[in-house]
């Protein structure tokens, strides 16, 4: 099973997401197509109501700690309540270029 899969498997079973999407960016860095170092998780969970940003991030760093610990090196994090979400209309930031990518 690949990376992305057992995230999308323990994240659903952790938060009942909403919303998840999650994004393979490791393309966009050193590590090179194929690699599955680098990832976006945009993530909409009613775990989240009443939980500030830190506490959020835990959580899923928590879930996902044998993947921190064994090759994925950057997971950029967008967590969201359901109005936050709506507040937001569905927009998640875009992700910087990598510095050592194409220089």
């Amino acid at each position: 099973m690949s990376v992305e899969q057992t995230i999308i498997e323990k994240i659903n079973a952790e938060f009942s997401p909403l919303v998840l999407n999650i994004e393979n960016e490791s393309y966009m860095h050193s590590s090179g197509r194929g690699s599955e170092s680098h990832f976006k998780l945009t993530l909409v969970s009613k775990k989240f109501e009443g939980q500030r940003t830190v506490a959020r991030h835990r959580a899923v760093y928590t879930c996902l700690a044998d993947e921190l610990a064994n090759g994925v090196h950057a997971l950029a994090l967008h967590l969201y309540t359901e109005s936050e979400w709506e507040e937001i209309s569905g927009t998640v930031p875009k992700s910087p270029n990598c510095l050592g990518v194409g220089q």
